[in-house]
């Protein structure tokens, strides 16, 4: 009697520890949708995957004025000029419960927009931990350039192939 009293609560003491081992894998795509292109590609893929999503906002929303590429005095192209612009951001997602992190973004002058980077940095070291996917919408660019960028920017995180993911 002794002897089954004591393999079962060694049975309800190891079980606990045995199922955190056998740790559920969590995806986050998160991403920044200027026009909606982006945001219906993100919930697509995090519904692939069974991911969450989180949508990336500036706290100033841009205009269509603020999009005008051809605009030289554009709020895009006065950020995209300056590699140290760091839009602000509304507000951060808890990414520590998170194992795979699609991050996802329209291609701005052949890269990702500096939206990007503000949310990168803000979650910062905790991304360093985590496999980062990035993925881009875009009318023209491939997203070699982005990953490089990104890769070059942020070289101690683990980063993965990224995806184009365009309407075809």
């Amino acid at each position: 009697m002794k002897h089954s009293l004591v393999i079962a609560f060694a049975v309800i003491i190891l079980l606990p520890a045995c199922a955190q081992n056998k740790k559920e894998m969590k995806s986050l795509v998160a991403f920044y949708s200027a026009t909606g292109t982006t945001k219906a590609a993100a919930e697509h893929l995090a519904q692939q995957h069974d991911a969450t999503l989180w949508e990336i906002e500036a706290a100033e929303p841009y205009t269509t004025a603020d999009l005008d590429w051809r605009n030289e005095n554009s709020r895009s192209s006065i950020e995209m000029k300056d590699p140290e612009a760091r839009p602000t951001i509304k507000q951060c997602t808890n990414i520590t419960p998170y194992d795979t992190i699609y991050i996802g973004f329209p291609i701005w002058w052949g890269i990702c927009p500096r939206i990007i980077n503000s949310w990168i940095d803000n979650n910062l070291p905790q991304l360093e931990d985590k496999t980062l996917i990035p993925f881009a919408t875009s009318g023209s660019s491939g997203i070699e350039d982005a990953e490089s960028y990104l890769r070059k920017t942020y070289p101690d995180l683990n980063w993965q192939k990224g995806l184009l993911l365009n309407k075809r």
